[in-house]
């Protein structure tokens, strides 16, 4: 069987250390602008519906949110009807970098699927979603602090 996992982790780490070096001007750093591109699309979204979205544990997520935070890029602000809940919202500072992050990411994507044609692009999105939804289901085992069965 090819090792397609591990094509996929290549391709992954590629993308995150250019994206790390080029949004160092922007002091994101280690993947934040996922959080951010997420906020920035989602204004409101809570903490765990983004952990959800990322697929990150909830430490990792809180971290890359106080960060953001800290740096001006997003704002917390408590739901009118439950204060305890907080919403997360992009800043006009988050607000400027965002469309930076899409256009890398359109252009990623676009260098990614060089020489694809529109059916193969399509084909190989439906693959790819198919592939997320089954280590889905693994990851909400293990999330919940099961084992799988190898």
């Amino acid at each position: 069987m090819k090792e397609i996992l591990r094509e996929i982790g290549m391709i992954a780490r590629a993308l995150d250390s250019i994206s790390n070096i080029e949004f160092k001007e922007f002091e994101l750093t280690k993947g934040q602008y996922l959080y951010l591109v997420r906020i920035c699309e989602n204004p409101g979204i809570i903490q765990e519906q983004l952990v959800e979205m990322i697929k990150v544990d909830r430490s990792t997520a809180t971290r890359a949110i106080q960060k953001l935070e800290l740096n001006g890029f997003i704002e917390k602000k408590g739901a009118a009807n439950n204060k305890k809940i907080k919403k997360l919202y992009s800043t006009e500072k988050g607000n400027t970098v965002y469309p930076f992050i899409k256009r890398e990411n359109e252009y990623s994507n676009h260098v990614a699927l060089e020489g694809f044609s529109e059916k193969d692009a399509e084909t190989t999105f439906d693959f790819l979603h198919r592939i997320r939804k089954n280590i889905e289901k693994d990851w909400e085992l293990v999330k919940k602090g099961n084992k799988r069965n190898y």
